[in-house]
């Protein structure tokens, strides 16, 4: 079992932060939002594993909800495809020692972002039907634009990840 230092638990939260104020400052657009939020679970998730994803993905979102929305029927989905994308990334990069190649980075980030929008767009429809604003166009209509932006999004993490993870693991030391 590892043990959580008081300079990791204070990353944690630091990135934690980070999700919660990149959510927040989010270009939103009823069906289609543009955020990097998920950039924080990421680099928690492929420097120190998936407990340390996860636990970021949860509590960031969880704030970031909180503050932008309150609680709903609704809150804990919203939340759910963050942490997943944090175990999911965190156990990839663990089952490889944390030694991701490039190809092996923009595979696991596009499968996460991939599982984020497809969870979020349930969600979407679960809100929504629950709420009273469902119409097929909010889900089919804005799909394909949805699922672009998330794969562009990936990319652009996928490329600028490794670096930035060097420069951070080499602060660690």
């Amino acid at each position: 079992m590892r043990r959580f230092t008081t300079r990791q638990l204070a990353l944690d939260a630091m990135l934690a932060a980070m999700v919660a104020v990149l959510g927040y400052v989010s270009l939103d657009f009823t069906s289609i939002k543009i955020t990097f939020e998920s950039v924080p679970i990421l680099i928690g998730a492929l420097l120190f594993g998936p407990a340390d994803g996860a636990a970021i993905g949860l509590v960031g979102t969880l704030v970031y909800q909180l503050l932008r929305y309150g609680v709903s029927a609704t809150t804990a989905l919203w939340i759910l495809p963050y942490v997943l994308c944090g175990l999911l990334v965190g156990w990839y990069a663990g089952r490889h020692k944390f030694d991701l190649t490039q190809g092996q980075t923009l595979a696991v980030v596009v499968l996460a972002e991939l599982m984020v929008t497809v969870l979020n767009t349930g969600v979407i429809y679960v809100d929504s039907k629950l709420y009273g604003y469902y119409t097929p166009a909010l889900i089919t209509g804005a799909l394909a634009l949805r699922l672009a932006v998330c794969v562009g999004k990936a990319l652009v993490y996928a490329f600028a990840l490794p670096p930035l993870l060097r420069a951070v693991s080499r602060r660690e030391r």
